[in-house]
């Protein structure tokens, strides 16, 4: 119950402040584009749109998110309420892997991509990683320019492999790289068992943290500016 509510919480939360709004012009901005380039380039086209835009949002809006909370003092509210940090971070995860999963069947649908099967669970995979480390870095910032910052070298980590390794520039081995095992399923192939375990493995390690900075951001609650 309490889940379900944090869920609902999240999902007005993030209309009333135009989130879902932004996307939404974002999005036919997007079928634009890859509507008017040429048909052999949509299917790529499509997958990094879709690996930098629907499934990379929760790094950069989990910034915006936990800093308006900060600035509304809501973990004051959290720290001393019966709300566990593992459903407040499944909450937030799920509430903008959803949103992913939408943009990410138009995207790939306006591209004429195949193989959504492996699509949608990719995309539903790399949403839950971004949101993860923007929670780390979110949580461990105080205002948006520090989060910018801070992001900087995660957007570096996980987009420029990603992207080489779509137009195959890449060594062989770094197919285990988690940011390229993504990709990989985002752009409609499947992973290797190896690959796929890694990216799971990190999954938990992530989370594991991620409940670690929450409870220590609870502990230490105040204000930030943004």
């Amino acid at each position: 119950m309490r889940l379900r509510s944090l869920f609902l919480f999240d999902m007005r939360f993030q209309t009333k402040y135009g989130f879902y709004f932004l996307y939404t012009v974002l999005t036919a901005v997007y079928i634009v584009i890859l509507l008017a380039i040429p048909g052999s380039w949509r299917e790529k086209a499509a997958a990094v749109l879709i690996f930098s835009d629907p499934a990379a949002m929760g790094l950069f809006f989990m910034g915006a998110i936990v800093l308006l909370e900060k600035s509304q003092h809501t973990p004051c509210a959290l720290a001393v309420s019966p709300v566990r940090a593992i459903e407040y971070m499944i909450a937030k995860a799920g509430s903008l892997s959803a949103v992913s999963l939408a943009v990410a069947a138009l995207l790939a649908l306006a591209a004429d991509a195949k193989h959504l099967h492996i699509i949608l669970p990719g995309t539903m995979i790399s949403s839950v990683v971004f949101t993860l480390l923007g929670m780390i870095v979110a949580t461990k910032t105080e205002s948006l320019n520090q989060f910018i910052l801070w992001t900087v070298p995660v957007e570096f980590a996980c987009f420029a492999p990603a992207v080489l390794h779509l137009f195959e520039v890449t060594p062989t081995w770094l197919k285990y790289y988690p940011a390229n095992v993504c990709m990989d399923m985002v752009s409609g192939h499947s992973p290797s068992a190896a690959g796929l375990l890694i990216v799971m493995a990190m999954i938990i390690i992530l989370f594991i943290y991620s409940g670690f900075c929450v409870l220590k951001m609870w502990d230490h609650t105040g204000g930030a500016k943004i």
